[in-house]
């Protein structure tokens, strides 16, 4: 297996050979530059066209760096971590056998992370250039970095993507939700059970298949470090923290060290999510107290582009949450006739869930939706639809018309109500001060399928004929072509 990336620098390197990553040389107010030029990278720029994005000068920290969209940028930068093309199938397939087959990471001394470190009364988070990614709505600077931690006994490690709200110096809050969903919050309630201090350890700017695999939804106790390792062709090097005995990717740009101490909490937020919705906690989430940093010389620090919809995240999201559900569905239960399964970006990649499926049985769309939901709980996938073997449920116009042609409101569509919402939904309460972990809100599965034989064929010509058309279509004199017709097909 060919080694992809051995850390941050290379991989950039990479990808701004290729045309899918560009510095720019302007200097730029740490601020509100970064995040608006950024989110105008998402927003203005074709998912096709678009490239991650650095800035190499920022006012008044010389020397360091910021980069954003180099994991998630498109569907194309993603599928570079992964080493294949950018097709669905493909994708999913790479995803699916880098969770059967991890590769457990190697020990060393020392790494690049290790070039400078400070301690104790030295640190100052201030000297770092962190973004403000919503000027004028985000309560401050925010980082989005991968955040390692263990349970008690040392084992179960964790490598998960939450944001951190900079408090002061040597101080920052995090959000991460439901305590029973999100495996670092598992940790935290039995480090506080045992009333020790739960150390942790966060990075930026590693090895991207770090990145995948943080940002993936994977079993508890499977380690992401050794998931990454599958993606990237090689074992991730780690190397022990100066302040505890957790372990680090030796090629981290940054790494920040601290505890977080039992009880202690602080209101959170706001900050813009992946709902595209401003969230905050007030009634308070952990705090953590910084012990170390260490980085490399001219550091990278490395965002990920969150809040509304289209963002690295709904790109991460939705491609490995796709491979997630694929793998489950085909690898796991091995349920016949699955055809594709989409994540709309729209819904932040995880509110919406379409599977399209050769139905055996007439009861078969409701048990994909029930397959689903006990797998991954119901804190995703609000909305779970399950269409046909001839729907490109990746177009948004046919998402529509199947549901305005195959779908019996008062037969087709079920509701279940009252279950745990998805944590970041401000939907799912009336009580706006109730904190996330602890709101509700229901479930909903349409059934978009065929119900009878003989069901009315599509109204279009026969694929040939389409073919044999826009073969020809250059010698008709009627301009091109604007829209990708073969949409209309599966």
């Amino acid at each position: 297996m060919e080694r992809r990336a051995a850390d941050l620098r290379s991989y950039l390197a990479a990808l701004e050979n290729e045309g899918l990553f560009r510095w720019l040389g302007k200097e730029v107010d740490k601020d509100w530059e970064i995040g608006s030029i950024t989110r105008l990278v998402f927003s203005g720029v074709s998912e096709q066209s678009r490239y991650g994005i650095g800035f190499s000068r920022i006012r008044g920290y010389a020397g360091m760096r910021v980069v954003a969209g180099v994991v998630g940028g498109s569907k194309r930068i993603l599928s570079r971590v992964l080493g294949v093309e950018p097709d669905t199938h493909q994708i999913h397939a790479r995803w699916s056998q880098a969770q059967t087959g991890p590769v457990q990471p190697t020990r060393v001394s020392k790494g690049p992370c290790k070039e400078n470190i400070i301690k104790g009364s030295d640190v100052d988070l201030h000297k770092l250039p962190i973004p403000i990614w919503l000027p004028g709505k985000d309560a401050g600077p925010y980082l989005t970095p991968l955040w390692i931690t263990q349970d008690p006994n040392g084992q179960a490690r964790n490598v998960g993507m939450y944001r951190a709200q900079l408090k002061g110096r040597d101080k920052l809050g995090i959000q991460w939700g439901r305590p029973d969903y999100q495996h670092a919050a598992m940790h935290l309630r039995a480090w506080e059970k045992a009333a020790k201090p739960m150390p942790a350890a966060l990075v930026m700017g590693c090895e991207p298949s770090i990145y995948l695999a943080g940002v993936a939804k994977v079993p508890y106790g499977v380690d992401e470090i050794a998931v990454a390792g599958n993606i990237n062709g090689a074992p991730i090097e780690m190397t022990q923290c100066e302040t505890s005995d957790l372990e680090v990717p030796a090629s981290s740009e940054i790494v920040i060290e601290g505890e977080f101490i039992p009880g202690a909490t602080e209101p959170e937020g706001p900050f813009g999510e992946f709902t595209g919705y401003m969230t905050s906690s007030p009634r308070g989430e952990p705090v953590f107290r910084v012990t170390c940093v260490t980085c490399r010389n001219e550091p990278i620090l490395q965002g990920m582009l969150s809040q509304m919809p289209p963002s690295e995240s709904s790109v991460c999201r939705q491609v490995m949450g796709e491979g997630a559900v694929w793998h489950h569905l085909t690898q796991e239960l091995k349920m016949p006739g699955i055809i594709d399964v989409h994540l709309p970006e729209s819904g932040g990649a995880a509110a919406i869930l379409w599977i399209s499926a050769k139905k055996p049985h007439r009861s078969f769309p409701l048990q994909l939706a029930m397959a689903v939901w006990s797998k991954f709980g119901f804190y995703h996938y609000k909305w779970i639809v399950v269409t046909d073997e001839d729907v490109n449920i990746r177009d948004a116009f046919a998402r529509e018309w199947i549901l305005a042609f195959r779908v019996r409101p008062e037969k087709d569509v079920h509701v279940m109500p009252e279950v745990a919402a998805m944590t970041l939904d401000p939907s799912a309460t009336l009580d706006p001060d109730l904190p996330s972990r602890d709101r509700t809100s229901g479930k909903l599965f349409i059934d978009a399928t065929k119900k009878y034989d003989g069901f009315p064929e599509i109204a279009l010509p026969s694929a040939k004929y389409l073919e044999q058309a826009a073969a020809a279509w250059d010698s008709y004199g009627l301009g091109r072509l604007e829209a990708d017709w073969k949409k209309a097909l599966v």
